[in-house]
C-alpha cells in the first residue's frame, strides 16, 4: 500500500504531558480553527500530534493571500474541501518544505473495519442490489455500507440462547458490521476515496491550490502549490511494486490499457485533470512515474492575471480590439508558463453571440460562450491507427462548420499545415504553441512536421510570449515577455518583418508599450475598421488608451474579477457598442 506518514508521528510523549499539550494547545488555537476542530475531530487529533515547541502554533487560513508564499518559514492550515485540510510546513532540514493533506484516515485505523466492510460486499455480493455502472457511484456505495453496517452494538444483557433464537431469526437477513458513528462516517470517506477516486492522492487532487501532483518512482510525490510553489508530500511509494498497482489502477480508471508494450498513456480524469503515465521498469528506471496536472473549475480571469503581474490594462486593451477583430493568435512559451491560462482568459473578449470551435488532444480549455463545440482527438492503443480521430481531422471537419473563431488546444504537428489554410480563408484561430521566441516559433511552423510555407507565415497576425521568470524580488512568475506583430515575408531576402508591440522589463517588472506609434495592426487593420482611415489612422491608440481606462476601473473601482462576472459585464457593454 502507499505509504502516508506525519513526519512528527513517531514522537513518543507521556499520557501527562500530552495532557499538559492538549490544555495548552486547546488555550493557544484561534477561534476559527477551534471551530474547525469542533466540527472535524480529526484535525484536533491531527493538532495534537504537532510539537508545538518546534513549529509553534499553525495559522489557520479560511482563505489562501499571495503574500504568504513569501513567508520563509510557513506553519499554514487550511480548508480543501468538505473535512478536508491541508499544512503547509516548514521543513528545516530540507529546502524543500512539507505539504501535509490532512483527511480523517491520517489519525483513525479503521482498516481492520474497512476489510471487514469489504469482506462482506463480497460475502453478501449476490444479495445486494446490482451496481449500475451509468447511476451515481457514490450514491450507491454509501448505499451497501448502509445495508451492511451498523452503529447499535448487541447488548451484552441478552443471554446465549436469545442470541441463538436471534442468530436464527436473522439468517435470511444480512449480517452487519458493527461500527462507531465516527468509523463509519471514515469508512464511508475511504470507500468513496479508494473505490472512485484516487486513493491516497485523493486529498491532494481535491485542493484547487495544486497545480500539479508528480511522482518521479519510487519515493514521495511532489506537489506544486500554486502560492507556496514546490512543497514534498507525505505520500510516499516505498516499493516498485505498489507504484506500478498503483499507475494500472490508474489507467483502468481512465480506461488506457497499460503493459510493458504500451507504456505510455495521456488521458483526463473524470474530474478534468490532465495525467501522463509512464509504466514499467524498463521505460523509467526508478520505476512507474506519473505526473497529474490539474485546472480550476473556473478558469483564470484577464483581471486575476492583471492581480499576479501576468499582464496590464494597456496589454489587455491591445489583445481585446485583436481578438474582438479576429485577429489569428499564437500563444507561445515553455511548459507550465500559463499558455493555457491566458488563451483561456482570452476568449471573454470573443464576441457572445460567436460561434467557437475547441480543439484539444486533452480536454482543458473552458470556453464560456453558449455556441461553442468542444471536440477532443480520439486516440487508439498502440500499433492500431484504425479508429483514430486525430487533431488533423479534427481541424479539416472544422473549417466545415462556418465557426467564427477555431481555438486549437496546442499545434504540435501537421495540423498546424491546416490551421494556417483556415486562416487564409477567413477562419479566425487561436491556438498555444511551444516555443522560447519568434524565431523559433517561426523556425518549428516552417520545419518538418508542420511545414508551413514561408508565404503562409504572414497569417498569423500575433505572437504572444509567455515565460516563468525571475522577478526583481526572487520569487518566480508567469509574465508576458513580448507581443510581437508578423507584418510579412521578404522572399528576396528570406526574412520576415516582425514589430514588438509590448516587451516585459525584468528589471523593473514592468510592460512597455513598445509599439506605440508604431504597431502595424492597430494603423493598418485595427484603424480602418473602427473608421479612423487615413490621417486620422492614429486615434486608434487612444482607443487602445481609452478600452484600457475602461478596463482597469471595471477591476479596480467596480470589483470585477471573476471570469464569468467579467464575460457579463464585457458582454454586455459589447453588446451596447461601448467596447
Amino acid at each position: 500500500m502507499v505509504t502516508v506518514m506525519v513526519p512528527f508521528a513517531n514522537e513518543e510523549v507521556s499520557e501527562s504531558e500530552q495532557e499538559l499539550r492538549d490544555s495548552d494547545l486547546s488555550k493557544m488555537i484561534s477561534e476559527p480553527l477551534r471551530a474547525a476542530c469542533d466540527a472535524n475531530p480529526h484535525l484536533w487529533q491531527y493538532l495534537r500530534l504537532i510539537p508545538i515547541s518546534k513549529f509553534g502554533v499553525p495559522q489557520f487560513c479560511p482563505k489562501l493571500e499571495k503574500q504568504m508564499g513569501d513567508v520563509k518559514e510557513p506553519n499554514f492550515i487550511y480548508p480543501v474541501a468538505g473535512n478536508l485540510f491541508a499544512h503547509v510546513l516548514v521543513d528545516f532540514n530540507n529546502p524543500i518544505n512539507t505539504y501535509i493533506p490532512i483527511d480523517p484516515t491520517l489519525t483513525m485505523d479503521i482498516a481492520a473495519k474497512y476489510f471487514e466492510v469489504e469482506q462482506k460486499c463480497i460475502e453478501h455480493g449476490d444479495r445486494l442490489p446490482e451496481f449500475n455502472v451509468y447511476a451515481e457511484h457514490e450514491k450507491q456505495l454509501m448505499n451497501y455500507i448502509d445495508m451492511l453496517t451498523t452503529t447499535n452494538a448487541q447488548p451484552d444483557s441478552v443471554s446465549w440462547l436469545n442470541r441463538l433464537h436471534i442468530k436464527r431469526r436473522n439468517q435470511n437477513q444480512l449480517t452487519k458490521v458493527f461500527t462507531s458513528p465516527q468509523e463509519l462516517e471514515v469508512i464511508k470517506y475511504v470507500f468513496v476515496r479508494d473505490k472512485i477516486g484516487l486513493g491516497a492522492l485523493e486529498p491532494i487532487v481535491r485542493d484547487h491550490h495544486i497545480e500539479d501532483i508528480s511522482c518521479c518512482g519510487v519515493g514521495p510525490v511532489y506537489v506544486e502549490h500554486k502560492i507556496f510553489k514546490s512543497l514534498k508530500s507525505i505520500i510516499t511509494f516505498t516499493t516498485l511494486d505498489e507504484l506500478d498497482e498503483f499507475v494500472l489502477r490508474m489507467g483502468e480508471q481512465m480506461k488506457k490499457s497499460l503493459s510493458y508494450t504500451n507504456a505510455i498513456a495521456d488521458a483526463t480524469l473524470p474530474g478534468g485533470a490532465r495525467v501522463n503515465i509512464v509504466y514499467g521498469r524498463d521505460v523509467s528506471k526508478q520505476g512507474s512515474n506519473f505526473t497529474i496536472r490539474q485546472f480550476s473549475q473556473v478558469p483564470l480571469s484577464i483581471f486575476e492575471l492583471v492581480d499576479f503581474g501576468t499582464i496590464d490594462y494597456m496589454m489587455l486593451a491591445y489583445l481585446a480590439l485583436m481578438v474582438g477583430d479576429g485577429m489569428n493568435i499564437f500563444v507561445a512559451g515553455e511548459s507550465a508558463s500559463g499558455k493555457t491560462s491566458l488563451l483561456n482568459a482570452l476568449t471573454t473578449f470573443i464576441q457572445p453571440n460567436a460561434k467557437i470551435i475547441t480543439i484539444e488532444d486533452t480536454p482543458e480549455l473552458q470556453v464560456p460562450h453558449e455556441n461553442w463545440i468542444r471536440e477532443v482527438v480520439q486516440s487508439t492503443r498502440a500499433n492500431d491507427t484504425s479508429g483514430a480521430v486525430t487533431m488533423f481531422d479534427l481541424l479539416k471537419a472544422a473549417l466545415r462548420q462556418r465557426p467564427n473563431e477555431i481555438i486549437v488546444g496546442e499545434i504540435r504537428g501537421p495540423e498546424g499545415n491546416v490551421a494556417f489554410q483556415a486562416m487564409q480563408t477567413g477562419h479566425s484561430v487561436m491556438t498555444t504553441f511551444h516555443a522560447a521566441s519568434v524565431e523559433k516559433l517561426i523556425q518549428r511552423l516552417t520545419s518538418n512536421p508542420i511545414n508551413v510555407p514561408k508565404t503562409y507565415i504572414d497569417n498569423l497576425n500575433v505572437a504572444i510570449l509567455m515565460s516563468a521568470v525571475k522577478l526583481p524580488n526572487g520569487r518566480t512568475g508567469r509574465r508576458i515577455t513580448s507581443i510581437n506583430e508578423i507584418v510579412g515575408f521578404d522572399s528576396a531576402t528570406q526574412s520576415f518583418t516582425i514589430v514588438e508591440a509590448f516587451r516585459w522589463d525584468e528589471a523593473t517588472d514592468k510592460f512597455h508599450f513598445s509599439g506605440n506609434m508604431s504597431s502595424h495592426l492597430l494603423e493598418h487593420k485595427i484603424a480602418p475598421r473602427l473608421g479612423f482611415g487615413g490621417k486620422n489612422m492614429y486615434k486608434v491608440y487612444s482607443e487602445v488608451t481609452r478600452r484600457a481606462t475602461i478596463l482597469e476601473k471595471l477591476h479596480k473601482t467596480q470589483g470585477v474579477t471573476g471570469f464569468y462576472k467579467v464575460l457579463e459585464v464585457l458582454g454586455k457593454a459589447q453588446k451596447d457598442g461601448l467596447f
